[in-house]
């Protein structure tokens, strides 16, 4: 029987406990460098990129929309997911939902403008592949988004301890 005490084990805490085990068996040490959050992360990322991928291969290849627009809607879907994937699997955050997502619109905004339009349509523009070149903006916006998810958007604040009365002497 179950005491009262206990908290259900959810779907998201066995996916960071499972991330926490893949990553203590890591060779050369990297277990102390590699934090289960990034493995969490790559995970989750990878198949909102395959979602993005899909999407883009869909509205563009299929039904001709221009890249730009493909690449903008596919973006906006898939980014859409993996910050409701990575804030309840990922970072187990608890925060005001509001506040988390008007940062990470911004880090999105900066993310899109910087790595997809600049690097990935830019690339395009000179001639590279549409899926290679947004494989290439993949890449450095993974670095990006993920430093950006872990010490911006979901960062966790230290509680003060709090601060007890000091007593009042009597005179």
């Amino acid at each position: 029987m179950h005491e009262l005490s206990e908290t259900a084990d959810t779907i998201a805490d066995r996916f960071t406990r499972w991330c926490e085990a893949v990553v203590a068996r890591l060779p050369f040490g990297l277990d102390r460098v590699v934090p289960p959050t990034f493995l969490g992360f790559a995970l989750i990322n990878s198949f909102t990129f395959g979602v993005d991928l899909v999407l883009l291969t869909l509205l563009h290849g299929w039904f001709g929309l221009p890249v730009w627009l493909s690449v903008t809607v596919a973006y906006v879907c898939a980014f859409g997911l993996s910050f409701v994937l990575n804030r309840t699997f990922n970072f187990h955050s608890h925060a005001p939902v509001g506040r988390q997502a008007a940062v990470y619109v911004v880090v999105v905004v900066i993310n899109y403008l910087s790595f997809i339009l600049g690097v990935g349509s830019g690339l395009t523009a000179l001639g590279m592949e549409y899926h290679l070149s947004r494989l290439l903006a993949g890449g450095c916006e993974a670095v990006y988004m993920y430093s950006a998810m872990r010490w911006i958007v979901f960062r966790r604040t230290v509680q003060p301890e709090p601060r007890l009365r000091p007593e009042r002497q009597s005179h």
